[in-house]
């Protein structure tokens, strides 16, 4: 069977890494594909199978790959997936969820933390000499917060966001929360559901860690930024497309919203005229929350298991399309 991987650059391991899928086929790596749907089928061509983990499949590239059977999504995400066009032409889509839930969770209390005491401003600070000028001890461009007298909402009670309260919660916040589904509820002193509406009018600091979809997309707007506390500020490890960044760059020039720090934007890489570059208050940081090297290890093995799963005729991890084939349909090479 033919195999492509379409940005295998974005895992950033040498080719060695790949050899389980070589010994499976016909192995072909790409280190990055332009996003439009004629490059990414003319990489596609005649495979069966085709791995991503950014670059878009489409209608039409879909359309233009009638020998595709198998997307493995080299992320938990998969929204940069056509599901109905896949299903259409039973094509099964296989994502890797789990893989990088603590190292995930770990930079989402790290930029809450940052917001909270601004480190980085600060030894920017004294490595430009403002310590060695004052004549005080002690000084600050920002006096820090304590999340002890926070109140904390995660939106989106999953794996990561369990995690990341828990933590908030130990440095003692007042932590609550929303799900899709209300359903054992974290063992938290003090811990209560909320709506989303509620937890941005009601809380210090919010963390979004729940799915971007056609429902929820920009979700956080105008409208509902200006119902938040004034000096709240906002952490997103989720998907950039989840906020409004026009309406957001505008709250923190204003100085609604007291700062705002993410590892996703609505469009990456960041464009030039990104409305959140530059902005003030704001810390970016470019989508690696996921990186660590244990975790893109685990990644890359689920996804191989995804593989073999598939062909044996029992897929898993399956967010739509297909549902497997009949064991034997592709000469497998060892």
């Amino acid at each position: 069977m033919k195999i492509v991987v379409l940005d295998a650059a974005t895992l950033d391991f040498d080719e060695s890494a790949w050899e389980g899928l070589r010994e499976r086929g016909e192995l072909t790596l790409h280190e990055l594909t332009p996003g439009t749907a004629e490059q990414v089928a003319e990489r596609i061509g005649t495979a069966e199978a085709v791995f991503t983990n950014k670059v878009p499949l489409s209608r039409e590239v879909f359309a233009a790959c009638p020998v595709l059977k198998f997307v493995g999504v080299l992320a938990t995400g998969y929204n940069i997936i056509d599901l109905e066009a896949a299903r259409e032409r039973g094509v099964t889509v296989c994502n890797v969820p789990g893989y990088a839930t603590q190292t995930t969770a770990q930079h989402a209390v790290a930029l809450a933390l940052e917001l909270c005491a601004r480190t980085g401003l600060h030894s920017e600070s004294v490595h430009a000499g403002d310590w060695v000028k004052s004549e005080r001890f002690s000084y600050w461009r920002q006096a820090p917060r304590e999340l002890a007298s926070m109140r904390v909402g995660i939106v989106g009670l999953g794996s990561i966001g369990r995690i990341v309260a828990a933590s908030l919660h130990a440095l003692g916040a007042k932590v609550v929360g929303s799900a899709r589904r209300q359903r054992n509820p974290p063992a938290l002193d003090g811990f209560e559901w909320m709506d989303n509406e509620a937890i941005f009018e009601s809380c210090d600091l919010v963390s979004l860690h729940c799915p971007q979809t056609a429902e929820n997309a920009g979700f956080v707007n105008a409208a509902l930024l200006g119902r938040m506390r004034p000096g709240a500020l906002l952490v997103n490890t989720a998907r950039g497309g989840l906020v409004d960044e026009a309406a957001l760059a505008g709250a923190l020039r204003s100085g609604k919203l007291a700062g705002y720090a993410a590892d996703v934007l609505a469009a990456e890489p960041m464009r030039e005229d990104c409305p959140l570059r530059g902005a003030p208050n704001c810390i970016l940081t470019p989508h690696l929350a996921w990186a660590s090297e244990p975790a893109r290890r685990r990644l890359l093995e689920a996804s191989l298991g995804n593989l073999d799963a598939f062909l044996a005729g029992k897929p898993v991890n399956v967010v739509g399309g297909g549902a497997g084939l009949r064991p034997g349909t592709f000469n497998i090479q060892h």
